[in-house]
């Protein structure tokens, strides 16, 4: 796979958030794909790898600690100041959902805490994805 290692663990952040439920909804995925073709982190990413890298990760997932894996991975594979991007898209793919479930919750609060984002920065980026997926 001819993806940057920043711009996979991005994917994969947004991936494993839509995975938590056990329920990859079709709005999930194209927001996913929307973000993608959409905000500056990802302009040099040619969109044709988005799929392959999204399904990697999935075969990451189903794997023993998949979970544990896939954070680590972009952990280790994204510089801190990345660190809050990869919370934020997290954030914004739970928000499309509309209510959050616990399992989304505890991934939230688990990728916060292996990311190392603080609680104040962390509710200033949840409270931005609320705002932004907010419906009528």
């Amino acid at each position: 796979m001819s993806v940057k290692p920043e711009h996979q663990a991005l994917i994969y952040v947004m991936v494993l958030m839509s995975a938590a439920d056990s329920d990859m909804t079709d709005k999930e995925l194209f927001t996913i794909g929307e973000i993608v073709k959409t905000l500056p982190v990802f302009n040099d990413l040619d969109i044709e790898k988005l799929p392959e890298t999204a399904e990697h990760c999935a075969t990451l997932l189903s794997e023993d600690s998949g979970l544990d894996n896939v954070i680590a991975f972009a952990a280790d594979n994204l510089p801190p100041r990345l660190h809050e991007t990869a919370y934020a898209l997290a954030c914004d793919i739970a928000a499309v959902g509309g209510r959050l479930r616990t399992e989304e919750i505890r991934l939230l609060e688990y990728l916060r805490h292996k990311l190392e984002i603080g609680r104040l920065p962390a509710a200033a980026i949840e409270r931005g994805a609320k705002a932004r997926y907010q419906t009528i």
